[in-house]
């Protein structure tokens, strides 16, 4: 645990953007931040999560200086390099699997593990060099520093399962129990940033000065506001200043990155007569450079006119069709201002309207629920939540009944919380159930209840039994404490079977007779030995599960030898 390490190192992977920061494990007054882009003049506290590899399917670069990198390309290697950016997002509402390929920005691919890790070995090599560079205490090995990276509330567990693995890849850890790496939800480790800010840490939109208090019995919502993901969870404060989950995670894929793609469809509706789709196939890194010049603008904290260059290569490919200004002839909310597209504030706000439309629709749709009524604040958090337009939506819809806060640094909130979960993971001290979870079983056939499609008979004929029955574990929105064992006891359907494998199912149903039901989705499995088989069908096997934690964990008991083991759950493989 973090307790027996000499530093938290906090990982933020995120969508567009990611970054770290650390502390000794041994207190938390001194988070240290970390900077990125001083060498191609800029400060920021986070890096483009953008990756370069060459030709040889070789690590090169990451965050900006693989934006440079790939920018400076002569225009006939891009096709032979691979240039990956916003592939975070391939682990949200899809099936995750340890074999998986992205696609570089050329269209050829590499395995996601590969992508992800060697993101991970960056980030992880770059701590150690500034910790080393800034601590007289040097780090000497692995089992030092316990790490902690940030994942979406929303993502499956498979998603996360991903992320242990990649890290154990890149090297932050030897294997896949161990505990020197703890994955942390971001609106989470929002969460417990923003509940111990002073009022001074928040920004003052409005004329709103209620104080935060971290006091027993308050409610709040945490909206965690990313380049891909909205994030958005509920917790109360306890007697004791742990935090409990009072909804389960929901949100979606409303990030800034669909401002960045309504942007970029509307200069596709302003550019038409093939000359968008030209540039886009031709000049990938001068577009990039244009999104994300349009990404500072997107988030700045002005109610102003945005002015965007129009560089180069676009010029040069529109006046090949005609006269540039003469595109803009019908555009509404966009003017050509001599080398510049300058966009109107409302037609800037246009381009937020799917997102903010969604995030305040979830955000009514939980805050409506009679279990909601003690909520006071809305916590805006992330990058994305830097941006006076999402900021002044929230206030119109929600400023009549809830305190809206948002910290002033809000795109670090993550990583500073992370910290302080991977010095205390018990600070969250229960977490709601997104599904149902449960596990495929056999049981003695019963002619009342079960179906006679189902009957199956043991090789020596002793046992009728019926097959695929759930048995059902946790039940959606349910409670459940972070320590709390749910444990199942398991007897063999064969008399010589020397391995019990369990197939865990999920379903948004509250309760479920079978595994092969209409919205029944196989999540995971393990396999556990059980060599002795003197006793036969009168062995006993028991596991105990943790549902309350980030990640699923398992304990196998042979009840037989009293032997018992961790056993890793495989939501990759099913």
């Amino acid at each position: 645990m973090a307790c027996e390490s000499l530093f938290v190192i906090a990982i933020d992977f995120g969508t567009s953007y990611s970054g770290y920061c650390f502390s000794l494990a041994s207190g938390t007054d001194q988070i240290r931040q970390v900077y990125w882009g001083l060498e191609h003049g800029l400060k920021t506290l986070k890096t483009p999560t953008c990756i370069l590899f060459n030709q040889k399917r070789e690590f090169r670069k990451f965050g900006y200086d693989a934006v440079m990198k790939y920018k400076s390309l002569p225009s006939g290697d891009i096709d032979s390099w691979y240039y990956f950016h916003n592939f975070k997002m391939k682990l949200y509402n899809t099936k995750v699997t340890t074999g998986m390929e992205l696609k570089a920005s050329n269209g050829k691919t590499l395995p996601a593990l590969t992508v992800f890790s060697e993101s991970l070995r960056y980030l992880k090599d770059h701590a150690l060099n500034t910790i080393r560079e800034a601590s007289s205490q040097a780090v000497c090995d692995q089992e030092e520093i316990t790490w902690v990276i940030t994942v979406p509330a929303i993502w499956s567990a498979a998603a996360r399962q991903f992320m242990r693995l990649a890290a154990k890849e890149a090297g932050l850890i030897s294997d896949m129990i161990s505990e020197k790496l703890i994955i942390a939800l971001e609106p989470e480790a929002a969460s417990l940033w923003c509940k111990q800010l002073p009022w001074e840490g928040f920004v003052a939109d409005s004329s709103d000065k209620k104080k935060f208090k971290d006091s027993p019995g308050i409610q709040y919502i945490v909206v965690d506001c990313g380049g891909g993901t909205i994030d958005i969870t509920v917790h109360e404060i306890q007697e004791n200043h742990c935090l409990k989950e009072l909804h389960k995670a929901t949100g979606g894929g409303w990030g800034g990155n669909k401002v960045d793609e309504n942007f970029a469809g509307f200069l596709e509706e302003i550019f038409n007569d093939g000359v968008w789709d030209e540039y886009v196939r031709n000049h990938p890194t001068e577009l990039q450079q244009m999104m994300y010049n349009f990404g500072l603008q997107k988030c700045s904290a002005n109610r102003e006119d945005v002015y965007i260059h129009c560089l180069y290569n676009l010029t040069r490919v529109a006046e090949r069709k005609k006269d540039i200004s003469l595109f803009f002839k019908n555009a509404k909310g966009a003017k050509w201002c001599d080398g510049v597209i300058k966009i109107t504030y409302e037609k800037m706000k246009s381009f937020f309207d799917y997102s903010i439309k969604n995030i305040i629709d979830a955000l009514k749709n939980i805050l409506d629920k009679p279990q909601m009524d003690k909520v006071q604040y809305i916590l805006l958090v992330g990058g994305f939540a830097s941006s006076i337009i999402l900021r002044d939506a929230i206030n119109k819809a929600f400023k009549e009944k809830y305190h809206i806060l948002c910290p002033v640094e809000a795109q670090a909130a993550i990583a500073n919380g992370a910290v302080l979960f991977g010095v205390n993971p018990h600070i969250i001290a229960s977490r709601i159930s997104a599904r149902t979870y449960g596990v495929k079983v056999a049981r003695k056939f019963d002619t009342s209840i079960h179906d006679s499609n189902k009957l199956r008979i043991s090789k020596d004929k002793n046992y009728i039994y019926c097959t695929d029955i759930f048995h059902k574990l946790v039940e959606i929105e349910a409670s459940m404490n972070r320590d709390e064992i749910t444990c199942y006891g398991f007897t063999p359907v064969e008399a010589d079977q020397t391995s019990a494998c369990f197939y865990f199912y999920c379903t948004e149903k509250r309760n479920a007779q079978y595994i092969d039901e209409d919205g029944m989705e196989l999540v995971a499995s393990c396999t556990v030995p059980i060599p002795d088989t003197k006793l036969g069908r009168k062995r006993e096997l028991k596991v105990n599960l943790k549902f309350g934690l980030t990640e699923f964990k398992a304990t196998c008991t042979d009840m037989t030898s009293q032997e018992s083991r961790e056993v890793v759950i495989d939501f990759l493989s099913v």
